[in-house]
């Protein structure tokens, strides 16, 4: 019992929520996780979508939606109160840093193989067409959900931010998914920026352990998202023109 108090017991403190909801600062924090969950969260709503196409009807591809999102909300208050119990152990910072470089290797790396949707096989067992993409859904969201929540970690250690931050960016996610990818077509550079950040994440995160003790503060690191933005816009501001005078 004392275990489960130590890993959810900041969700249920008031004063904690009242002191992230009161602070302009942490909104801006929760602002920086909830940009970040979007962007590298397109992927995976394209992957829940391709799931739901083996339904044949609307309704019920609507539905198995439905149902995913508030899985994926318990799958990640879950991951989330495990996560920052274990974000504490320097060892784990150390292998959370290494993991989220191989992201950004796998990403840069030009043999790098996409993501691949998991084909739903024939009804057997007496499950339904349905609760199998339903399942399907939300073993894909815990899969999806330990980039993001690690990600995040690193960025503010109170979970009561976290949680926001991830809410947010998943209903942002299934809601405006077309609307980031479509940016994301007109914007290619939103992608290499976001894999910039979990470079600039994972530094931040190896920094923190104990033998070299350096923390950025949240509210910097947020600062340094939003010019990240900014520089990025720039940057496809100024390629455009120059193509456009080529």
């Amino acid at each position: 019992m004392s275990i489960l108090s130590q890993l959810y017991g900041p969700f249920f403190d008031l004063n904690n929520w009242k002191m992230v909801i009161t602070s302009q600062s942490d909104w801006l924090v929760i602002l920086s996780l909830v940009m970040i969950e979007c962007i590298l969260s397109v992927d995976n709503a394209v992957v829940l979508a391709t799931q739901t196409q083996a339904l044949p009807d609307q309704k019920d591809r609507e539905k198995s939606l439905f149902y995913g999102l508030w899985g994926a909300y318990i799958f990640r208050f879950l991951i989330i109160g495990v996560g920052t119990f274990l974000i504490h152990l320097w060892e784990i910072k150390v292998v959370g840093a290494l993991y989220l470089i191989y992201l950004v290797y796998r990403y840069f790396d030009k043999h790098k193989r996409p993501r691949q949707t998991r084909k739903l096989v024939q009804n057997k067992g007496g499950i339904s067409l349905f609760w199998r993409v339903v399942i399907q859904i939300e073993f894909m969201d815990i899969v999806f959900s330990v980039d993001s929540v690690l990600a995040s970690l690193a960025i503010s250690s109170n979970p009561v931010i976290v949680l926001i931050g991830g809410l947010i960016g998943i209903l942002c996610m299934r809601g405006i998914a077309e609307i980031i990818m479509n940016l994301m077509k007109r914007v290619p550079e939103l992608e290499t920026m976001a894999y910039v950040l979990i470079a600039i994440i994972a530094v931040k995160l190896f920094l923190s352990i104990p033998m070299i003790d350096i923390e950025i503060p949240s509210g910097i690191f947020a600062l340094v998202v939003i010019a990240a933005f900014a520089i990025t816009f720039l940057i496809h501001f100024l390629r455009n023109r120059n193509n456009k005078g080529a």
